[in-house]
């Protein structure tokens, strides 16, 4: 039987990490409140802004994006205006139960799973309703879907009192995303995506105008009141103890990604999209995802073909050492995923793909 040194992770987060960015958080601890600490916050806040392609700010956090979530509709939906929500997967679904956990009136725009949303349907629901706020998600981890980010905020961009929040968790650092350019007043991510860290720490672009907003609204919270995060930020520090080891490997991490190019990044993950695309087809699998709008960073497979996928995971943390998936949800089962995302080459991506080839040998 092969021997490995791990387990490899082929999982759609959290993703396997290098070495190296592993090692970066055993570096000795800081306390959060002196100088060295407010360089290495420096450091990594002018390194996000420029891969998030924004003048302004963005807020590191400890916590997953799901916190994250919660922050945006607290700090930008007022007290009995509503929040538009453009749902069709498992995590697009999730935020919309959040945001009326936290008491906000919330319409949704919900599309069948493996749909993109169009920025026609959010035109006409914003001609018929006013909203504080609409919130996309712009890579559907659970159906391998992304949704037309640009577009949809240039819509949104014609009314003025609207905000545009976006949830980038499996976007981010694997496909386009230009913060200040598309008009987007959040975009939210977590580490352990295409950042290709571990989890646990997450970050925010945010815009003025939703500073703003929140300015206005009396009950925001604290742990994720955008208020509180900035009045830190100024100083070049966080409200809260901050993940310190985290913010050693995304320091580290963000050296690396500039070094590659976003755009080059970018087309990495392009490139190996289109080679498991070309893979499942070729195999007699379909594609779950509506064409036009399938993701960079992940490919949720139709399991037309009708195997196993548990025994497929199985035999490929036994003969490969990869954890795999096994689909996501509803979904499970009847489609899995093959996250191509973070620091995952081709080399590696073949690696996978033979090891399924193996496996659907032996059927």
């Amino acid at each position: 039987m092969p021997q490995f040194d791990h387990e490899r992770l082929f999982l759609p987060g959290p993703v396997e990490v290098r070495r190296e960015i592993l090692e970066a958080q055993t570096q000795w601890m800081i306390g959060h409140r002196t100088s060295e600490f407010a360089d290495l916050f420096a450091r990594l806040q002018d390194k996000l802004k420029r891969a998030f392609f924004t003048d302004s700010r963005v807020y590191v956090s400890g916590s997953s994006g799901s916190g994250l979530w919660e922050g945006a509709v607290r700090c930008g939906v007022r007290d009995g205006a509503r929040a538009l929500h453009l749902t069709g997967g498992a995590f697009s679904e999730r935020w919309a139960e959040i945001s009326r956990a936290n008491g906000k009136v919330v319409d949704c725009i919900q599309v069948d799973w493996g749909r993109a949303h169009t920025p026609g349907m959010v035109a006409d629901a914003l001609a018929k309703q006013r909203y504080d706020a609409v919130c996309a998600v712009h890579n559907e981890t659970s159906t391998g879907v992304t949704n037309p980010i640009q577009a949809i905020g240039e819509v949104v961009a014609q009314h003025e009192d609207t905000l545009f929040f976006v949830d980038t968790v499996s976007g981010f650092l694997g496909t386009e995303l230009r913060v200040d350019d598309w008009g987007i007043d959040i975009a939210l991510t977590s580490s352990q995506k295409a950042f290709a860290l571990p989890p646990g720490v997450a970050f925010a672009a945010v815009s003025d105008r939703l500073l703003e907003r929140a300015a206005s609204i009396p009950n925001r919270g604290y742990y994720f009141d955008f208020l509180t995060l900035e009045k830190s930020l100024l100083k070049n520090n966080t409200p809260s103890t901050p993940p310190i080891a985290l913010m050693y490997a995304a320091d580290m991490q963000m050296d690396a990604i500039l070094a590659e190019g976003l755009e080059a990044r970018w087309a990495r993950h392009r490139a190996m999209r289109d080679a498991t695309h070309e893979w499942a087809l070729a195999r007699g699998f379909g594609l779950y995802a509506q064409a036009g709008y399938r993701s960079d960073t992940v490919t949720t497979v139709a399991n037309s073909r009708g195997i196993d996928v548990n025994a497929m995971s199985a035999f490929m943390a036994r003969e490969a050492g990869f954890a795999m998936d096994k689909g996501y949800g509803a979904i499970k089962g009847e489609t899995f995923r093959l996250p191509h995302m973070g620091d995952v080459t081709m080399d590696m991506l073949r690696e996978v793909l033979g090891g399924i080839d193996a496996f659907l040998a032996r059927q």
